[in-house]
Formats: structure tokens, sequence, C-alpha cells
């Protein structure tokens, strides 16, 4: 779940720094497949599609969480969201390779669809986990995850890092590393004790 969370905050910040090479892509793909370039108010269009439908991804994986940790229980409704976020990454970071600047867009979709569906399930599942004198503690782990995603978005973005030309897909397919922690530890840890007894109806696993 703090991986989730990181990954939250990762891609809240990390399609900041390379926004100008990703505009100088959408001009460059437009030119090569229709033989104009676009007006600045198309790439103006373009841009804000691609970093406002991170919101709407998020708002659907928010509307399934509900339904997928009922279903699935809270363990697995995280690992869920992990597909979601892998084929987001390989998207974008695979958009330049392919000339498509919709696989980029298409990539911030699925990528909030993990981030909403991911943020709600952390702290549901953690709080279910979570020993009483610790609750308080292990809640506030989402809240500490995304600003750390955030700063390490930023620094990744840095122009002495991932944030040139060159490397921009690479920044933005990144999120794919906290995603791959996430699948190799979640599977040994415990489902949440209040699945088990109320959904599961299984008070021995539950104890």
């Amino acid at each position: 779940g703090i991986t989730g969370a990181f990954h939250y905050g990762l891609q809240v910040s990390i399609i900041n720094s390379p926004a100008e090479y990703i505009q100088s892509f959408i001009r460059e793909t437009w030119l090569k497949r229709y033989g104009s370039s676009p007006s600045a108010e198309m790439i103006t269009l373009m841009w804000s599609f691609i970093v406002s439908i991170y919101s709407i991804g998020g708002l659907l994986g928010s509307s399934a969480a509900g339904y997928l940790t009922v279903r699935f229980g809270r363990k697995k409704a995280m690992l869920l969201a992990n597909i979601p976020a892998l084929l987001g990454a390989a998207l974008m970071g695979l958009s330049r390779l392919c000339g498509s600047f919709e696989m980029i867009i298409a990539g911030r979709l699925f990528s909030g669809c993990c981030g909403g569906l991911a943020q709600n399930v952390h702290i549901m599942y953690a709080g279910e986990c979570a020993p009483r004198n610790l609750r308080g503690l292990i809640a506030i782990t989402a809240s500490t995850s995304i600003a750390a995603g955030k700063f390490v978005g930023f620094a990744l973005g840095l122009g002495e890092v991932l944030g040139v030309e060159a490397l921009w897909p690479i920044l933005l397919a990144a999120n794919a590393v906290p995603v791959l922690v996430q699948l190799l530890t979640l599977p040994f840890f415990p489902d949440s004790p209040r699945y088990l007894l109320i959904d599961q109806k299984d008070k021995e696993g539950c104890i």
C-alpha cells in the first residue's frame, strides 16, 4: 500500500518535468502524421488531456475500490491495481518509439486508475491490519508516501537526472519501479482480518 501511495505521488509530480519535451513531441508527431504543424491551441488541448486525464482515471479507480475490496479482499485489490499501473508505464515508456502521443494520454488514464484505487484500498487495508496502538501511525503512511513520491518525482525530473529530451520516456515509465516492489512483496502479507471475518466468514483466519 505504501508503494501504491508512492506511485501516486510520483505520477502527480513527474509529468511537470518533461512538459516542454512532450509538447515538442506532440508537434513533431502531428507534423509527420498530417504534414502540417498543429496550432498552439491544439498543442495546449493535447497537453491538457495528458495532465487532466489522470484525475479521470483516479475517479474511475476510486469508484471501483468499494466493489473490488469486497469481491477480492483488500490485498488482492491492491495487487489488481498494479495491472493498470504497469500497462500505463509501458504505454508512456514506448510512446516516443511508437510515435504516438495518444499512448501518453492512455498511459496517464491507466496510471490514474491505479492511483485512485490504491489510495482508497491502502488506507482501508492498513487501518484494518494495524494494532490499535499503532493505528494512527500506520494511517499517516499514505500521506507520507505521497510526499516521498512527489519528492522523488521532482528529483528524477531534474536535468541532471532524467529530465532531458533523450530520457523523458524513461522518466514517465519510472512509476513501474514502486509497482514492481509491491508485486514482489505484497503476496507475503496477510489479508485484512475484517475482510476475513465479515466477508469471508473465516473466524479462524481472522484470529
